[in-house]
């Protein structure tokens, strides 16, 4: 009897000491509360129970959802973002030792720095500005969770949730923008005109006899348009002559 207990007590004891490690999973080891040198795996490992413990931490690509936060931007405006981050494991040992939890700890702390960073941004900056907002949060973001073995690849701001209030205003501001736009271009195209008009006046009196071909030409385009029109042409050199007389 005493040699099948020692078996079970064998079995089960190698239970606890042999283990397969997936690809993407690495075994932090404790030996008596030590922390070993180097993580185990991938494969089968053994661990010497109960003097070595071990930890298993995945080396994938983590996604985590930034939870929706109230923000008050820099010109007062309040809003609701929320992000995503993407994020990895690349020291098992830190992400252990370091920190008590490192994906709530990291959830925590990407909130906090979307929160800093779209406080001291403007209104119009947060929605123009997107992929500048996202770097500078990717940099901040991998900046602080860089002790703990985490490297955070990626932070997109997926939403902003503004008041209906606040969106009437931004239509109403977008209105009067194009309005603006519009009339500065019709104003740009008189004085275009204008600047043409008085340049070919300058050309016409150097050479007066393109004001006679010109008037000529008037008088084939309207004869075209209105075929029962009649029309008296007066030389424009006796007009000069009455006036002349005149003065």
């Amino acid at each position: 009897m005493w040699f099948i207990g020692a078996l079970v007590i064998l079995a089960w004891w190698l239970m606890n000491s042999v283990k397969i490690v997936k690809e993407y999973e690495r075994v932090v080891i404790f030996r008596l509360g030590k922390i070993v040198e180097a993580p185990r795996g991938p494969g089968l490992i053994f661990i010497f129970f109960p003097i070595e413990t071990g930890v298993v931490v995945s080396m994938r690509l983590v996604t985590l959802d930034v939870p929706p936060q109230d923000v008050i931007t820099k010109d007062n405006v309040s809003v609701k973002v929320n992000a995503v981050a993407y994020f990895r494991v690349m020291d098992p040992i830190k992400a252990i030792v370091e920190v008590q939890n490192y994906q709530y700890a990291t959830s925590q702390m990407a909130q906090t720095t979307l929160r800093s960073v779209l406080g001291e941004m403007e209104m119009d900056d947060l929605l123009a500005q997107r992929e500048r907002i996202n770097d500078s949060l990717q940099t901040l973001l991998d900046k602080q969770t860089d002790p703990w073995g985490i490297k955070v690849t990626n932070v997109e701001v997926k939403h902003v949730d503004i008041s209906e209030e606040l969106r009437r205003a931004m239509a109403r501001q977008a209105e009067a923008e194009r309005e603006r736009r519009a009339k500065i271009i019709a104003a740009e195209g008189e004085f275009q005109a204008a600047e043409k008009i008085c340049q070919a006046a300058e050309m016409m009196q150097k050479a007066p006899m393109s004001l006679q071909l010109r008037y000529l030409q008037t008088l084939v385009e309207i004869g075209g348009k209105n075929n029962t029109t009649t029309l008296f042409p007066i030389p424009v050199d006796l007009i000069q002559t009455l006036i002349s007389k005149k003065g």
